[in-house]
């Protein structure tokens, strides 16, 4: 192979190897509650008790450090949809939350997630709060598992942009799981 050759062969397997260190492993998000792409129990929506839904997850990278989570509606027309949910610090070696976790920002208990910090969703507050969409039809809620490969210092108080911005970077693995709810017409 030519000098000139043999150059560009690096130069292109360096892009590919940078390339690739770049694309998220793929995490599996699942619920025992939470069905992909079926009806979210009436619990977890505020027609319901607003319980948080049990999330697990698996095939995170074993570098991770910390996890982060969001839960939003693509669905409301407003830029980004509206956030339901932001989670953060959660201990890399954590394989999931438990249902109904308080509404404190601050979280420590179970032990597993001790330090895990519930940010602010769209309704300016700590803390899950489900599903009201206008009736009518469906609309899809993201929950987005984001394994991180490192303790990314974050304060209390974060929203989903804030969130975003502060762990760009840092996202060494993704999943999401997909539920649905639809209020129907009041007859």
């Amino acid at each position: 192979m030519r000098p000139a050759n043999a150059f560009y062969a690096a130069l292109i397997l360096a892009a590919a190897a940078t390339a690739s260190a770049q694309v998220p492993a793929a995490i599996t998000v699942t619920s025992t509650t939470l069905k992909p792409n079926e009806t979210m129990p009436v619990d977890h929506t505020a027609d319901g008790m607003n319980y948080s839904p049990a999330l697990m997850w698996s095939g995170a990278p074993a570098t991770t450090k910390q996890f982060a989570l969001v839960c939003d509606d693509p669905d409301v027309p407003m830029p980004g949809g509206f956030v339901h949910w932001v989670v953060y610090k959660i201990p890399g070696t954590a394989r999931g939350l438990p249902a109904e976790l308080p509404m404190d920002a601050a979280l420590t208990a179970p032990p597993e997630i001790a330090g895990t910090i519930q940010g602010l969703s769209g309704f300016r507050r700590a803390g899950y709060r489900g599903p009201a969409p206008p009736p009518g039809k469906p609309h899809h809620y993201t929950f987005t598992v984001y394994a991180l490969d490192a303790e990314v210092p974050l304060a209390e108080g974060l929203n989903r942009n804030q969130l975003m911005e502060a762990i760009k970077g840092h996202i060494i693995g993704q999943g999401s799981l997909v539920a649905i709810y639809e209020r129907k017409p009041k007859q």
